[in-house]
Formats: C-alpha cells, structure tokens, sequence
C-alpha cells in the first residue's frame, strides 16, 4: 500500500484507503499528513515537560491546534503546506527542547523527538514509514487513533475559539498531553480508555469555549427564516465554517455591489444578530459539503472556503476557488492570513466577483435555523409543558455529519416517518438530509429545532442539560431523548466522545461504524455506554420509540 488513512466514515470497504483518500487526497499528502502528526507528537513531548516547570510557549499551542486541523479530513490537500508545517514543528520542537533540560527527562526520548531530515527528499522517505500501522496492538491502536481523531476535532473547536481571540490554556495543554500518551508504551487499554474520556470532558469545554467566543462577538443566534433563492447580482459563496472570515469579508463587499451567499456549515451564520444588518447577505445557496461539485458550478461567482469541507475542485470552476487560514489546494488561489491585528484583504476575491454572472438559481423559498440553546430557552416552559401534555413524546438528537453515500438516504427516511409527536434536534450538516422536508411544528415549536454548524453542538448538551433541570431528573438518560448519529470526521469524533463524558447511553450511529475502532474497543463501549450501528429505519425507531 501506499498510504494508509481510516479516520473518515467513507474509507474503502470501511476498512482503510490504501491508494488514494476517497476524500481526495493524494498519497503523498496522505503520508505527509502522517509525518506532521508524528512531529507533533515530539513537539508535544518537550512543551509538556515545560508545562510542568511553568513554561507555556502561545505560538507552540496555537501551531499544534493548527497543524491537527489541517490534518482533517476534507482540508488541506496541497503537499507544500506540509512540508513548510514539517519544517516549522522541527523548529518549534527544538525551541521547546532548549527550554528544559533534557537531562532531567527520565524515559528515553521517543524518534519524533530527535529526527531531524537533511532535506526534502529525505521528508518524503519518511512519511512513507510512519503512521497509523506503526502500533501492532489491534486494541491499543485502536485506542490511540480515537484519541488522536477526538483531539484534532478538539483542535478545530479551540482553534476556532483562539481566532475570536477567546483562549483556554487547558484545552491545549490536554491536546499535547494527549499526543504524548499515544506514544507513550506504558500505558495499556484501561489507560487510554481514561484519556479517551478525558478527551470527552475536554470536549465539552472546547465547545463552550467557541460558544462563549462566536456570542460574544456576534450575539445569540435568533430563530431566522433564510431566503433559498437567488438575486440578479454578482456574488460570493463562502463555505466551511469560519464566521470571522465572514464578518471581514461582509465588511469589505458592503457597498460594491456583490452579494454574499452561504453554503453547507456556513448556513447558520443568517441567524446571528451582528450579520443581519449587511443587506447584501442575501441567503444561502445550495445543500450539503458533498454536493459542491455540481452546485459551485451553477453559481457562476466565486467561492470561499474558510475549513473544512473542500471537495477538490473540477477544473471547469477550479479559477473561481478561493481557500484561506487552514484549507489548501494546489493551484487555487489563497487568502493570506492576518496580519498585525489587520484583517484579511479580500480585495482579490470581490474583484473577480465583479466580473461574474449572478448565480444560477437552485431553489426558491425558506428554511428555518437560529435555534441555539438560548433561543430554545427562552421557551422552555412552552416545551416543558408541550412534554407534560403529551404533545410531544420523544426528542430525536440527529446531529453530526453529512455524506455521499446512498446509505444516508436512511436520515432522510428517518425523519420524514417520525410520528408527528416528536421534535427533531439537530447540528451540523447531518440536517441537510431532512431539514427541508416540510416537517410542521408542535403548538409553534418547530419539528426541526437547528442548532447551528457542527460546531454548536454544545447547544444540545445545554438544552438537554436544561431540560433534565426542569423535569427534576438527575439523569440525563432518563430524558425523552434518543440519540441517532451521524458522523464523518474528526469533530464528530469529539462529539461523541463529549457525549460519553456526560454519560449518555444507547446512542445509534451510523451509518457505518468507525474502521478505526477494534472489536474489543467496540465491546467496551457497547458494555459500558450501549453503543448500537443503525440497521433499518423502522426497527430502529421502533426500538427508540419504545
């Protein structure tokens, strides 16, 4: 083989892209990707040891969270932007070296920690000899790979959190201790398992942390009905999920004549109070990540993507992808990021938005969103008391990730033949497979409650956390709530990791398992938390429903 990648839902046969990622990436990337996250590690080992004498080093912290988040699937796939990471953790990792004495370190120093290339030749050889296969334990492979996918999605989160300048010393200090354990041959699987918990609880204060920045900076999101069709102007599409990406570059298109349009993650941002005021911010376009190809097509203008979520792009509008922060793409173009405290310049991008066609309608009308945790809240007790009446019986967490595969046709299928008694609560892009069916409301409380991006999953542990306060139950379980995931990548990871930190039990996931978990890593976590694959939509709802 010449890669070896499973930290995605879609690898081949479920069980490892040997060859090239289905995501797209190339082998080469694949293997550098490998080699980034392996440096890392031996970054992490001497800014841990400098942690405990009181050494925090920001540019390390940041740079690590960073790096990790490149490593996601479906955001960087361009070979020069590893190679020019590779180089800097080097450099960061012997910065971290020279701050302690090494002679006081106990264990012996692990490869990563000391290999150093001659040149980049030397980078590629490399890559091709470490990785995912390098731990022979089936179990403690499977252990370490879980928490190295829960701390990239940590990574994400905190990144995002750090951009809105809201930071946690903890989170990355946990995210390097983390790294380090996955070296670490003294630990067995009780010992991960620990660390994966951790990751969980970790997770949930990553997540409140990029709640408590995105608010701040721009308000509680509002229930919002966002337009679907089209205006007569040249636009911007921007995709991913950075709303700071976005504010700048609201600010810079006001006045020109473009207009801004969201696509896939980007779709909650209408519901935030700081960007209703931009007129030009006219709606969102199009559905899922996955169908980007056909739709950055029909939009004519070009397109933004600020994280995750690049499908490489087709040579027919390839000219009109633009990528910044973490995303790249050999031969696209990209946004520098800030600098001094100075915003991005988006000149580049409204001027060739001038000289574009006004999108290609896809759809006309509206679809509902801005249902974060304090909008939900604030009518609680009109939800409490729908519960009480019977009115609705049963809440069905159906957050998580979206895909190509037909088998997801299975969430659409799901929601559409819930009985009219019950509420869906969502995040994500998972929503793009049932939030513009024509589901109703329950008394004015919509059957779709959207929280938001992937990112504002913590809306739904807040909610249900509030709702077992009101119902004076002590355990989460005992909730009107099933609990039916999809996932993806690496953020969905953590999400389910948070939600086995707070002790949420007989979640179904689907729609394939992870590759990456073990036989006996899957029994544990079918004992302890109940743990089921979704089979077939009436089975499973029937024994939800019960």
């Amino acid at each position: 083989m010449s890669m070896f990648c499973y930290q995605c839902q879609e690898t081949v046969k479920n069980e490892g892209c040997t060859v090239k990622g289905v995501c797209g990436k190339e082998d080469n990337v694949a293997n550098l990707q490998d080699l980034l996250v392996y440096l890392l590690k031996g970054v992490s080992f001497y800014s841990t040891k400098a942690r405990e004498k009181g050494i925090v080093d920001k540019e390390v912290d940041e740079f690590v969270m960073e790096s990790l988040f490149t490593t996601i699937t479906n955001v960087n796939f361009n070979a020069e932007d590893f190679i020019e990471r590779i180089n800097k953790a080097i450099d960061l990792r012997e910065r971290m070296k020279n701050k302690i004495d090494t002679d006081e370190v106990n264990e012996d120093i692990p490869e990563m920690a000391i290999w150093t290339p001659s040149d980049e030749k030397d980078i590629y050889e490399k890559s091709q000899n470490v990785g995912v296969l390098d731990t022979e334990n089936e179990d403690i492979r499977s252990l370490r790979e879980l928490l190295t996918y829960g701390v990239k999605g940590m990574a994400a989160y905190t990144d995002h959190a750090y951009v809105l300048e809201k930071e946690d010393e903890d989170i990355p200090g946990f995210i390097q201790e983390a790294l380090v354990a996955t070296i670490d041959d003294s630990l067995d699987v009780n010992d991960l398992v620990d660390y994966v918990m951790k990751c969980g609880e970790l997770g949930v204060n990553a997540m409140a942390l990029l709640d408590e920045a995105n608010t701040e900076a721009y308000g509680n999101p509002e229930p919002t009905e966002i337009e679907l069709g089209v205006r007569n102007n040249p636009a911007i599409l921007v995709s991913g999920h950075d709303l700071k990406d976005l504010e700048e570059l609201l600010g810079q298109t006001k006045d020109t004549g473009v207009d801004v349009y969201t696509h896939g993650e980007m779709l909650p941002a209408h519901a935030y109070p700081a960007f209703k005021k931009y007129d030009h911010f006219v709606g969102n376009y199009g559905n899922s990540w996955w169908k980007q190809k056909e739709e950055f097509q029909k939009f004519n203008g070009p397109i933004l993507m600020t994280t995750n979520c690049l499908v490489p792009p087709q040579n027919s509008y390839k000219d009109r992808v633009y990528t910044t922060g973490v995303v790249g793409f050999k031969g696209v173009n990209h946004i520098p990021n800030r600098e001094n405290g100075e915003p991005k310049d988006f000149s580049e991008i409204i001027e060739h938005a001038k000289n574009c066609d006004s999108p290609q309608e896809l759809e006309t009308g509206q679809i509902r969103g801005g249902f974060a945790h304090e909008s939900v809240l604030n009518v609680s007790d009109k939800v409490v008391e729908a519960v009480k009446e019977g009115k609705i019986k049963e809440f069905f967490v159906m957050a998580g990730c979206d895909g190509r595969q037909k088998n997801r046709e299975y969430y659409t299928k799901f929601a559409r033949n819930l009985p009219e008694n019950t509420v869906i609560l969502t995040a994500g892009c998972a929503k793009y497979r049932y939030n513009k069916l024509d589901l109703g409301d329950i008394d004015g409380i919509p059957r779709v409650i959207d929280a938001g991006q992937c990112n504002d999953s913590y809306s739904l542990i807040v909610i249900a956390q509030k709702l077992a306060e009101a119902f004076e139950l002590d355990d989460i379980n005992d909730l009107p709530i099933s609990y039916n995931i999809a996932w993806y990548e690496q953020k969905s990871v953590l999400i389910l990791l948070a939600l086995l930190y707070l002790g949420v039990k007989d979640i179904k996931l689907g729609p394939t398992l992870p590759a990456f978990v073990s036989e006996n890593v899957l029994n544990v976590l079918v004992d302890k938390f109940n743990i089921q694959p979704n089979t077939e939509v009436e089975k499973d709802m029937e024994e939800m429903l019960a």
